[in-house]
């Protein structure tokens, strides 16, 4: 199974991850000095892209002597693929990638959490179409990205409207592929998240079939290699605290927040102000009731049969009270 992984990371990695991971490895005062290099994982939605945008933790770790590198990846699942090569060493998903990922054996650890959002994904479809209630989506063709934090929320949804998953036809695409399935009419709904979400919303008059507003959401998740986080846990606690600090300030700030992130990432204004607004904020150290929450999740993916065997989340769980306490202590502020 390890190999399958590593071998899609090496189809799904952007050209500039595999150039710069190779000059870890070829340059050899460069991997003299690999301890020094942090390795993050992002995607365009959450804090590690505002901390990319701000330089916050390059200016705050490079008197550790450490510099920080960062990848893009299109979702969750392609991130934490990179986790299990080696190729990062830190990274945020949703709930189910690493749900996914904990299942397929690689070696990562849950390091903190953020809570969840309510209406910042979704399952969506054209303003003109004949589906009104998640019922409707019986025998209908779903676009989405397998093991995404929409996998889930289209799971929880199926299971309320008294539906199972085999009910609907599932066309896992990368959301770049699924926009263009969805845009042409060869699949009838897509279960999405910001930016994307937003993005469709905008571009493309999409209508909100349902969202977690009726559910007990997921929570996002920030990961490590089980290997990093052993070696070095006061790196990790200061990246904690970082995302800690800045989704407060993000929190006080969503129009310089917007702004920050509209520079970056490519988009309308109009999109980022969408996501950016209704996303919560606010890292916080992994606790039993997190574990529970997160074990309802890897339960009800094997449920469905869409992970081959059923996990233990708590055999996953990053424990170093020293940091868990800073972090804690930091939130109660």
């Amino acid at each position: 199974m390890t190999s399958r992984i590593t071998l899609r990371l090496l189809r799904a990695l952007p050209a500039v991850a595999l150039i710069a991971c190779a000059a870890l490895t070829s340059n050899p005062s460069t991997a003299q000095n690999a301890n020094k290099v942090l390795r993050i994982g992002y995607q365009k939605s959450g804090l590690l892209a505002i901390i990319k945008a701000q330089r916050s933790l390059d200016q705050k770790l490079a008197p550790l002597g450490y510099t920080v590198k960062w990848f893009e990846f299109p979702a969750g699942p392609q991130l934490l693929e990179a986790l299990n090569a080696n190729s990062i060493d830190f990274g945020a998903t949703g709930a189910p990638p690493a749900v996914f990922a904990q299942a397929a054996g690689v070696r990562f650890v849950y390091v903190g959490t953020e809570p969840a959002g309510v209406t910042n994904e979704a399952v969506i479809v054209k303003s003109d179409a004949p589906l009104h209630t998640v019922a409707d989506l019986k025998g209908k063709r779903v676009a989405l990205q397998k093991g995404s934090s929409s996998n889930y929320l289209l799971l929880a949804l199926l299971q309320k409207a008294g539906l199972r998953y085999t009910d609907i036809q599932p066309v896992y695409l990368p959301p770049a592929d699924a926009r263009a399935a969805f845009e042409n009419g060869t699949v009838d709904a897509w279960a999405i998240w910001d930016p994307y979400y937003a993005a469709a919303q905008h571009a493309l008059q999409a209508r909100t079939l349902a969202d977690y507003t009726s559910l007990e959401a997921g929570h996002n998740f920030y990961e490590a290699t089980r290997d990093f986080a052993q070696q070095h846990p006061d790196i990790v606690g200061i990246v904690l605290g970082q995302l800690r600090s800045t989704g407060i300030w993000v929190n006080a700030h969503p129009s310089e927040t917007v702004d920050l992130v509209t520079s970056q990432v490519g988009l309308d204004r109009a999109v980022v102000d969408e996501w950016v607004r209704r996303v919560p904020y606010g890292t916080q150290p992994i606790t039993d009731d997190i574990v529970r929450s997160q074990q309802r999740v890897a339960d009800a993916f094997y449920g469905a049969h869409l992970i081959p065997q059923q996990i233990a989340v708590k055999n996953n769980v990053w424990r170093n009270p020293e940091a868990a306490a800073k972090l804690a202590a930091t939130a109660a502020r």
